[in-house]
């Protein structure tokens, strides 16, 4: 093996141990943490109110689905660079984080996440099943969405087809063609 090659190696071996152990410790840090702040975030805006705590779960629930979904779906959807994929799996990721963190309060098994537990029981009533809610609404809302878009691209060739069909029966069959003159009937 050439020196250039090892190293090479040796720089993406020092890239991807860097990348996994950052991974580690964000996952470390975001577990002990993020639970809590989102409870108390989501505590805030609802205040005790479980009406409040309905529609913002609703709300989360919903529109934190649907736009990730969305995002996927038209990113996914054309052949693109693997680098606009990521982009478009990150920007997914980040638009569902309101949804994942609530997921990580419901569960996860730390002390972060009973601590959130304890917040959205006393400080938003009924928010987490209100996003449970929404979420499953989302999901078949864009389901329903993509499947009318996709048959209706479906059935607009299937009519553009049927609209040929139809003009080439509905038109006037071309004139027959003349017969050449008999052999024996040259003039000259």
């Amino acid at each position: 093996m050439d020196d250039a090659r090892l190293q090479r190696l040796k720089k993406n071996a020092l890239v991807i141990a860097g990348v996994v152990i950052g991974a580690a410790l964000l996952y470390w840090i975001g577990s002990s943490l993020l639970p809590r702040w989102w409870a108390h975030r989501v505590g805030d805006q609802v205040h005790g109110s479980i009406a409040a705590g309905i529609i913002v779960g609703l709300f989360y629930g919903f529109v934190f689905t649907c736009l990730p979904i969305f995002l996927l779906i038209v990113g996914f959807h054309r052949r693109r660079p693997w680098r606009w994929w990521a982009a478009f799996a990150v920007a997914a990721f980040l638009l569902a984080s309101p949804n994942l963190l609530t997921l990580g309060i419901v569960l996860g098994s730390g002390n972060a996440s009973h601590a959130g537990e304890r917040t959205l029981d006393v400080d938003a009533p009924a928010y987490r099943t209100s996003v449970l809610v929404g979420a499953i609404l989302a999901a078949l809302f864009t389901a329903l969405l993509v499947y009318l878009l996709f048959s209706r691209k479906h059935y607009q060739g299937h009519v553009q087809r049927l609209r040929e069909r139809l003009r080439l029966a509905e038109a006037p069959p071309p004139p027959p063609p003349s017969a050449p003159p008999p052999a024996d009937s040259v003039q000259p």
